[in-house]
């Protein structure tokens, strides 16, 4: 059944491991998996692998084979094996032949640069981690646990090591019931360590012991760059304080610098400060060191591991790191392993066989692991001595005990499961785990509580078959299962089921330990010899681990390991002195220790350096030679390591080291050192250039001068190069400039000079030498200083001419320039009362003229200007005389003659379109006689009416005239009339204007007021005359008023006795002008005369009635017929606006009597009385006679009649003009329009309309030539009628404009003879 909460088993039992064979050779992969008949298919870089002659797989039971033959460097991939849903993943690594032992010929991937020596010597670099059954690495399963030794050159390994387990432990803590993470070897134990680990020991451990001191005072690459106290490493017992300090100088630093504590490589301890852990920090400002605590309060044994203390300040960093050991308090406790011993708890309860479930839990054994040695006892339980042991602490016990596949014990370990609760099917169950010697026997053992119940042995699920190695016994109810002879196949998972119950334990097969039956010997050796320290073993092909100083070795070009049969050899190619110290090899049952020094050979020096002086540009050479060709070197020049570059060659061939400098340069001045590698002495020389002054001024070529601005500081630097030091004079004229000047000095620097001017003025312009002279040579130069300045300020401009909202200004430039040519000028202006000035021109004036606009009339402004040169922008100007701006008024408009006579003209005008802020002041009138150029000025007075009239002129003459508009700003421009005036009286047609409502009958209500306006035109006044109907008015009931150009008619209640035709003539001499207005007051009209009933049958009654006495004076539109029933005499209306005089009452109620009265009824209303019919009429129940009336055709025949005339209309030229009349007839009459009595037809002019008798003449944009009688006559075959009307067109063009168009003469003077309205030639 399956556990809950438990991964799925993986279906190998024993997984292939990494190999390394020699090309050419063979490599064999062994995988054995749970079941017997379990499928497995081998894969090769992702692809499956067929049975070949290369490739040989075999498959017995449940052990699986891989063969690979002849095997070639392109068998170096990666391959797996597959089976269900387990997948293992191992490499092949192919060496070639004559590679020393555990070293590859190419690494699958490149060793961490920061890999210690420690975990390079435990891992193999090239070896991938193992995949987990779901493919992802198992990282737990390949970490890597280095022992830590009191050596000194083993603390970086010791401190990284420890960094790890604390980034473990930070990462995943462990609780009381949670199973530690298991950290194991790798397969390949011996691979070599990193280059990058090597050639970090080597660059500090490598020289010689008398030259390390040295050494590290000339490489400070190595030093703190803001620790002055670092943390260092501690041990603290469980329960107790311990306290870390670093302190940093702050010197140099303006604020606190940041200091972080880690544990591990990432775990931030600040989030994790409280009871137990306390950070502090503090200041002495006397000392100005910041010093940095970190205090573990009641230290547990999880706080064990690596610490990192990093400090940050600006760009400057620094880290150190160090360890923690946690020991536990000197208590022995007798440990209950099997309480302990525990699993967590089922999500899952209730039901049997659930006191197996959970995983297994060694926290119980970590928390009392006792820190003892180790034991004495011939007997050793390897189970319980790993269910006891640290995770680090499993590599060690592996080796110990002959642990070949630790891995897999480690997961049988943690699916042994514990009984909780007592079982029903066994008295008493197999122990968790048992162990055997290899060639010993075993016996297992349970307690049936039925003897009767079926019982089966299984391992590793496959039921087990008695036989000579397996022999199954009974003893009343106990069971017992032996197994003779145990060899490694029999280190397996045992399980024994008695019915549906089932118990379970794991057997560990110990192989012997392995002996050292011949020791390690001390050796005394010299650098550069090949070392080789031989041991001998008991068994041929065990496993051993060589240590140096406490640290286990690992495979690499610096120790190279052989193995031949029991023989073990540690093979150092070239000694160093670093390589002192003790060795040792260990195997599971024994150790081996033997002493290793290694001495310097003596060394002398055959040739030494020697001082040398050269020229700057030449090649320097440094040459020493010693005694030993082998021996390198390092080249210091002032205390500091020198690396070959393009500059600084070094060389050595043989004996003979040189150094040397291509092209000398002042930098490379110096004390140069070379020190042999291993050795303690040092040769030493000087270098020394030299070299003839020179002032370099390439960056002053392209400037003839060097330009300043006047009141800035002039600092001129010249590059300056000479050895030794020149001595350096600036002259300006003749006289020298001292470096103690006060504003004008000179300054002189090691590598150039300056000449240093403070608020430069004018006078120091001009010409400046400088002289440079050392004991080489000497130079000079010659250099031209300008000081240049903004302008002086313009005078003050001055404004010449004023406009409505402009005006023009002058202006002169400045007196000084300020030693540049002037750009431009920049003008402002501001309102006088205001202290705010604007710019007006954004683009430098360039011209001394300038026109501001847009200014306000009538506000009084200033101006200023500012000059502008290459240095900047002048003060400003003083400001100019204030002004106003001012405009004239525009001219009058529309100016007319209104009247001549023999000795006066009369003119009207109207005002000026805009006046503006200066006001209109009157008007001046100026006229000019025809032929002369000379205007008189006709009111000495202005006048501020808006027209005149000029007297004394001479009769016959014609003259023009204009009209000005006059104000404070001065004269408007005049208004002239286009054409002469005739001093003479003209007489003017009398003409009558009549109103458009009063050319139709003008019609009102009696008791309404009645008034005509009715405007003309004659000249001189006209005399004006009403007649009604022929005759004189009545002037006490009508008034009438009359002016020059109108007259008024008035009445106040109109009566109907008002209506009529009345006559208005306008006379002027003889000439006389008429025009008929039709007055109709109306009211509302009487009854009918008459009502009648003619017959009654049915319920119908015939009606018939005569039209009213009076009418209203207005023609009667309808008639109103009314009912009422005789028994309640209630008037209901049958009929409303009914047109005829007889009519029809239908659907009456039968046995009813009914009277009937009817209103008139007209464009007032109804009558206000109603005539009755005498007699009623009685609608008859039965005996109802239908009598039809006969009816006569009615004749539809008309002649045409117009029912509404054409109006006289005035038109203006340029604008559609309409003429519209309605007609009447039957057949429908043809429309036919004249002009002039001349028909209009196919003229594009003309648009002609008829719909529903309304007819329609549109003229297109008419002139004045359209005027004129317009008639439309309709035409059927009863008869004919016509009506017309006449048109005027106002405005238009002039007689010239008329030609140009093509109008012939004639017609325009038929035209201009008939209407008047064209101006003469």
């Amino acid at each position: 059944m399956p556990e809950p909460l438990k991964k799925t088993a993986s279906a190998f039992t024993k997984k292939p491991k990494t190999l390394e064979v020699v090309a050419g050779g063979g490599a064999e992969f062994v995988a054995e998996t749970g079941k017997a008949d379990a499928k497995v298919k081998w894969q090769r870089d992702g692809k499956d692998i067929q049975a070949s002659d290369k490739y040989v797989i075999k498959s017995e039971g449940v052990q699986h084979t891989l063969t690979v033959n002849s095997v070639t460097k392109e068998d170096e991939v990666v391959y797996a094996v597959i089976s269900g849903t387990s997948k293992v993943k191992f490499e092949l690594k192919v060496k070639q032949e004559g590679t020393p032992t555990g070293t590859p010929a190419a690494p699958a991937e490149p060793a961490a640069p920061a890999a210690p020596a420690t975990q390079a010597a435990s891992a193999a670099p090239a070896a991938p981690a193992e995949q987990k059954e779901d493919g992802s690495a198992n990282g737990a399963e390949h970490g890597h646990v280095a022992e830590k030794d009191e050596d000194e050159p083993t603390k970086a390994a010791a401190s990284t090591t420890g960094e790890r387990q604390a980034e473990n432990s930070a990462s995943t803590p462990q609780s009381a019931e949670e199973v530690p993470t298991l950290q194991l070897p790798t397969e390949n134990q011996d691979e070599k360590p990193s280059d990058t680990a090597l050639a970090r020991k080597d660059s500090v451990w490598s020289c010689g012991e008398a030259a390390t001191e040295e050494l590290a005072k000339l490489d400070d690459s190595t030093r703190s760059t803001l620790f002055i106290e670092k943390p260092q490493n501690g041990t603290v017992t469980v329960g107790e304080d311990i306290t870390f300090v670093a302190k940093i100088e702050a010197k140099d630093l303006l604020r606190k610098p940041n200091c972080k504590w880690f544990k591990g490589k990432w775990l931030d301890l600040a989030s994790k400060a409280g009871k137990h852990l306390q950070l502090k920090e503090s200041f002495d400002r006397i000392t100005r060191i910041h010093t940095f605590e970190m205090h573990i309060i009641k230290a547990k044994e999880n706080y064990a591991g690596n610490y990192r203390c990093e400090v940050t300040w600006k760009d400057k960093f620094d880290s150190c790191t160090f360890d923690l050991e946690v020991i536990e308090a000197p208590e022995v406790q007798q440990i209950d392993i099997r309480s302990a011993f525990k699993r967590r708890t089922a999500p899952v309860s209730g039901g049997d066989g659930q006191d197996d479930a959970g995983e297994l839990d060694f926290s119980g054994l970590l928390k009392h692991r006792e820190m003892k040695e180790e034991s004495t006892e011939p007997e050793v339980d390897v189970w319980e001595l790993l269910k006891n042991a640290q995770p680090h602490e499993y590599e060690k016990i592996a080796f110990e005990y002959g642990i070949t596949d630790l891995r897999g014990l480690l997961r049988r370990l943690k699916r042994i499961k514990r009984e909780e609760k007592k079982s029903a099917a066994f008295a008493k169950i197999l122990e968790p785990g048992y162990q055997v010697e290899k060639g010993d026997k075993i016996r297992f053992v349970v307690d049936l509580a039925d003897p009767t119940v079926d019982l089966k042995w299984y391992r590793n699920g496959q039921e087990i078959r008695p036989g000579p190695k397996y022999i199954f016994e009974h003893k009343g109810t106990l069971r017992m299962l032996t197994i003779k002879n145990c060899t490694m196949a029999d280190d397996a998972a045992y399980q024994v089921t008695a019915g549906d119950e089932k118990c379970a334990t794991e057997l560990f097969v110990k192989e012997p330990p392995v002996l050292i039956t011949r020791e390690l010997e001390n050796r005394d050796e010299l650098v550069g010899e090949r070392v080789e320290l031989e041991c001998e073993v008991s068994e041929e092909n065990a496993q051993v681990k060589w240590f140096k100083n406490g640290i286990e070795l690992g495979a690499s070009p610096k120790h190279r390991f052989r193995t031949e049969g029991k023989k073990h050899w540690l093979i150092i190619p070239e000694a160093a002195k670093a390589d002192s110290g003790t060795y040792s090899v260990k195997t599971t049952g024994g150790q081996s220790t033997a002493e290793l020094k290694v001495d310097m050979k003596p060394l002398k020096i055959l040739q030494d350096l020697t001082d040398q002086v050269v020229r700057a540009g030449q090649q320097a050479v440094l040459e020493c030679e010693l005694s030993e060709a082998n021996v390198g070197g390092k080249w210091y020049k002032n205390g500091q390591l020198i690396y070959p570059s393009e500059h600084i060659k070094i060389t050595h061939r043989k004996k003979v080291h040189k150094l040397v400098v291509e092209k000398m340069a002042l930098d490379d001045d110096g004390d140069y050192t070379f020190i042999p590698d291993g050795y303690s002495i040092q040769l030493g020389a000087k270098l020394r250039m030299i070299d003839a002054p020179k002032l370099h001024l390439d960056h002053l070529s392209k400037t003839p001068e060097i330009v300043v601005v006047a009141g800035n500081k002039l600092r001129l630097d010249i590059p300056v190069t000479g050895e030794p030091i020149p001595r350096i004079v600036w002259m300006k004229g003749e006289k020298a400039i001292m470096e103690t000047g006060g504003r004008v000095r000179a300054e002189s620097f090691p590598d150039h000079t300056s000449l240093v001017i403070d608020l430069a003025e004018k006078d120091d312009s001009g010409s400046y030498k400088i002289v440079v002279q050392n004991e080489a040579g000497e130079d000079s130069a010659q250099l031209k200083i300008k000081v240049v300045d903004i302008p002086d300020a313009p005078a003050p401009p001055i404004v010449t001419e004023v406009g409505g909202d402009w005006c023009t200004m002058t202006w002169n430039p400045p007196d000084y320039d300020g030693s540049s040519p002037i750009l431009g000028y920049i003008i402002e202006r501001k309102k006088k009362q205001s202290s705010r000035w604007m710019r007006l021109n954004f683009d430098i004036c360039k011209e001394m003229t300038f026109e501001p606009k847009n200014m306000i009339e009538g506000i009084p402004y200033e101006v200023r200007v500012f000059a502008v040169n290459t240095i900047g922008m002048s003060k400003p100007s003083e400001p100019s005389k204030a002004f106003i701006p001012l405009a004239p008024t525009s001219e009058p408009t529309l100016l007319a003659c209104d009247g001549v006579t023999d000795t006066s003209v009369s003119l009207k005008w109207r005002p000026p379109e805009r006046i503006g802020a200066a006001g209109l002041d009157g008007y001046r009138i100026e006229y000019c006689i025809e032929g002369t150029n000379e205007w008189i000025v006709a009111n000495p007075e202005l006048t501020d009416k808006t027209k005149y009239t000029i007297n004394g002129l001479p009769t016959g003459e014609k003259i023009f005239v204009r009209v000005k508009a006059v104000n404070v700003a001065g004269e408007s421009p005049p208004i002239c009339l286009t054409t002469a005036i005739l001093v003479k009286e003209v007489v003017e047609p009398p003409k009558i204007r009549l109103p458009r409502q009063l050319k139709q009958t003008y019609i009102r209500r009696v008791g309404e007021p009645l008034n005509l306006l009715i405007p003309f035109q004659g000249k001189p006044r006209p005399k004006v005359i009403w007649t009604k109907d022929g005759a004189p008015l009545d002037l006490s009931t009508i008034n009438v008023r009359n002016t020059e150009s109108d007259t008024v008619l008035f009445i106040r209640k109109a009566e109907r006795i008002n209506s009529g035709h009345y006559e208005l003539t306008v006379q002027v001499e003889k000439i006389v002008d008429k025009a008929t207005i039709i007055i109709q007051v109306v009211e509302k009209p009487g009854p009918p005369m008459i009502v009648k009933i003619v017959d009654v049958w049915d319920t119908n009654v015939a009606l018939e009635w005569t039209p009213p006495k009076d009418d209203g004076n207005a023609n009667i539109t309808g008639y109103t017929i009314q009912k009422a029933d005789k028994k309640t005499m209630d008037w209901f209306t049958v009929v409303e606006h009914y047109h005829r005089n007889n009519c029809v009452i239908s659907e009456l109620i039968i046995g009813n009597e009914y009277y009937f009265r009817i209103f008139s009824e007209n464009m007032c209303g109804l009558s206000d009385d109603a005539t009755i019919t005498k007699n009623s009429a009685i609608i008859q129940k039965d005996g109802l006679i239908l009598k039809p009336p006969n009816y006569n055709d009615f004749d539809f025949d008309e002649v045409p009649k117009f029912t509404h005339p054409l109006i006289n209309t005035i038109a203006v030229a340029g604008y559609n003009a309409t003429l519209n009349c309605s007609v009447r007839g039957n057949p429908k009459p043809k429309i036919c329009w004249m002009k002039n009595k001349i028909i209009i037809e196919n003229d594009p002019r003309y648009r002609m309309f008829s719909n529903q008798g309304v007819c329609t003449l549109e003229i297109r944009k008419p002139s004045p030539f359209d005027g004129g009688v317009y008639t439309c006559k309709a035409i059927n075959a009863l008869g004919e009628d016509e009506v017309e009307c006449k048109m005027e067109v106002k405005g238009g063009f002039p007689f010239q404009e008329l030609l140009m168009q093509g109008v012939p003469p004639n017609i325009i003077h038929s035209y201009r003879d008939s209407k008047n309205i064209l101006p003469p030639k």
